[in-house]
């Protein structure tokens, strides 16, 4: 990761984004150019209409006035108009660019980045906060250009009218800076509190929604909303805070201001002042610091939507600037043949709890069924996270075809390997989409149909009312586990890899499913190299070869009927399995 950046460095950074469209930026601050213009035109026509109109009556004038008091609301319209626009296009961008670029980095991080980053808080970084740093790029950057504008072009004309008066103002101009560095400093720090309560609540939310049936089944409403309220408590004292800060702010400006004017009108109602000025001039001058009231005090909120902005930049920025997950290899590889070997292999999560897999060695031949057996936490799971590279050991090599995996390019590896887990993960799309997922091309419908058909599928997808391309509903709740699983070979039926994983597939299944679906797996084992992560002994019994471990390490090796004979922990856990099943079938009495 790169330093962190100061809050002008990420602010010069976020406004970088707005740079490809520099053409249409260039017309939005033309138009707040003629825009800050208007103000100080309607203060100038003050001049003439009250001179010339009322004391002096002259006809010109009495035309003149009407026609440009008009046509100054219309260019103010117009420029108006333009600005918002072009602004707001501009700004949309600048959120379709910066979500792009968030979901792009999201989905090529490594898998320890989200064990260790909530969801919901990175879920916030796609939504929450990118609009506030939209907001801040340009709306802030509107109100910045188009108010200091009009503030200059005011201040100018009353120097124009009367210097000495106008220099009254810049009186104000340290007091100002002080206060606003201080509220600046304020608004940054609760600005990055609200980020984080923001990715609190929408971490909370989104575990309730997903885990909404256990909420129910357990009576936890109360529970859940007694903590969602705590949460949501804390966010609104931050907002508030927020609010008091930016409600403090721009009365205290706006004091500042209203004593000046205080001071000029009653200097100005002086004999030495009222010779030199006339009538017109000096309500043309009040007009004018009236004017510059609203844009000083929009000029004064501003700086809480950049601060908003900066924070969410640098919480943007820091994900952005995450590294992506290692892909240094070079090695093409259309297909593998499939011979996977462990060759010392140690590996930790987290270096203070030890390693969970600890001097591991052992061999797959191509087209071999090798079952991973063992105790809960022996280590299994993990083999099947270091083969699909989701994480690299700390220690020793896993080869495939002779090769260390790290050698190979990443899509590559991955593209010749299907899992099937336990924990079948569908997208709320349909059944079609799901099913040809994995396939690099698009497969078509009779594909997708062949392979539904050898996961024993079809025959509940015919049903349906939309066949294949009916939609099964966020995570496929739709569906059944039975239902699901066999979606899940299908959908590894299509990718067609040379290498099965199958990560505890059938351990939530009834019996009916579960054959079901162990027939669906022995047609797509064949002629692939398989690895069976399992928990129930029964569903290895026929594979080539049976690994134990046993915390992390091989405790023994062999086929089913040779590690019954050792009598050892392979024995111990079937003996163990098989007096469960016989009791759990075992009439009541």
């Amino acid at each position: 990761m790169t330093a962190p950046l100061s809050a002008s460095g990420l602010y010069q950074r976020l406004l970088g984004y707005a740079v490809p469209y520099w053409r249409l930026f260039g017309i939005a601050v033309l138009s707040m150019v003629l825009f800050a213009a208007t103000d100080t035109g309607l203060a100038a026509l003050m001049k003439p209409m009250l001179d010339g109109n009322f004391i002096e009556r002259d006809p010109r004038t009495i035309r003149f006035v009407p026609l440009a008091l008009i046509g100054l609301f219309a260019l103010r319209g117009i420029t108006g108009f333009i600005t918002r626009y072009t602004m707001s296009w501009i700004g949309r961008r600048i959120v379709q660019e910066l979500r792009r670029a968030v979901f792009h980095r999201q989905l090529r991080l490594p898998v320890r980045y989200f064990d260790n980053h909530p969801a919901g808080r990175m879920l916030s970084r796609l939504t929450f906060d990118v609009e506030q740093v939209a907001e801040a790029a340009t709306n802030a950057v509107t109100v910045l250009l188009r108010d200091s504008l009009t503030a200059l072009f005011l201040l100018l004309y009353m120097f124009w009218i009367s210097g000495w008066l106008t220099l009254l103002f810049f009186v104000t101009g340290p007091v100002l800076i002080v206060l606003l560095r201080m509220v600046s400093r304020r608004f940054r720090l609760l600005s990055r509190r609200i980020q984080d309560s923001m990715g609190e609540l929408t971490q909370y939310s989104e575990e309730v929604i997903h885990g909404q049936r256990l909420v129910k089944a357990f009576n936890g409403e109360q529970w859940q909303e007694q903590q969602f309220e705590a949460v949501n408590e804390r966010n609104r004292r931050l907002q508030m805070k927020m609010a008091a800060a930016l409600g403090a702010s721009t009365p205290v400006v706006q004091l500042i201001a209203a004593c000046v004017l205080a001071l000029v009108i009653y200097l100005a109602t002086l004999d030495a002042v009222t010779q030199q000025i006339s009538v017109g001039s000096f309500v043309s001058f009040i007009a004018a610091m009236l004017l510059l009231l609203q844009p000083i005090k929009r000029l004064t909120n501003v700086n809480a939507l950049i601060q908003r902005g900066v924070a969410a930049a640098r919480s943007i920025f820091a994900l952005l600037d995450e590294t992506e997950e290692p892909d240094n290899g070079r090695l093409a590889l259309q297909r593998a043949g499939g011979t996977i070997e462990f060759r010392d292999v140690g590996f930790a999560y987290d270096s203070d709890k030890g390693e969970v897999i600890q001097d591991l060695s052992f061999s797959i031949q191509q087209g071999e069924t090798v079952a991973l057996v063992g105790r809960s936490g022996s280590g299994k799971s993990t083999l099947v996270n270091l083969l699909l590279r989701f994480y690299d050991p700390e220690r020793g090599s896993i080869q495939l075809d002779g090769h260390d995996l790290r050698d190979y390019r990443l899509a590559d590896l991955r593209r010749q390997i299907a899992m099937v887990g336990q924990d079948v993960v569908l997208f709320n799309d349909t059944l079609a989409h799901n099913i040809g997922y994995a396939s690099p091309q698009a497969p078509d419908e009779m594909q997708i149909a062949a392979a539904a058909e050898a996961a024993h599928a079809l025959e509940f997808i015919n049903q349906l009312p939309q066949g294949l391309q009916t939609r099964i509903g966020d995570r496929g709740v739709l569906l059944s586990g039975g239902q699901r699983q066999r979606i899940a070979i299908a959908r590894a039926i299509v990718k067609d890899a040379p290498i099965l994983v199958l990560d505890e597939a059938t351990s939530s299944l009834d019996s009916e499913s579960e054959s079901l679906v162990q027939a669906a797996l022995a047609r797509l084992s064949e002629g692939r190299t398989v690895l069976i992560v399992a928990h129930r002994l029964s569903t290895v019994e026929r594979a080539d070869r049976i690994v134990v471990l046993e915390q992390g390490r091989l405790a023994e090796s062999g086929t089913h009927a040779e590690l019954l004979a050792n009598n050892g922990l392979y024995a111990d856990l079937y003996r163990l399995q098989f007096r469960e099943d016989t009791a759990d079938d075992r009439p009541p009495g």
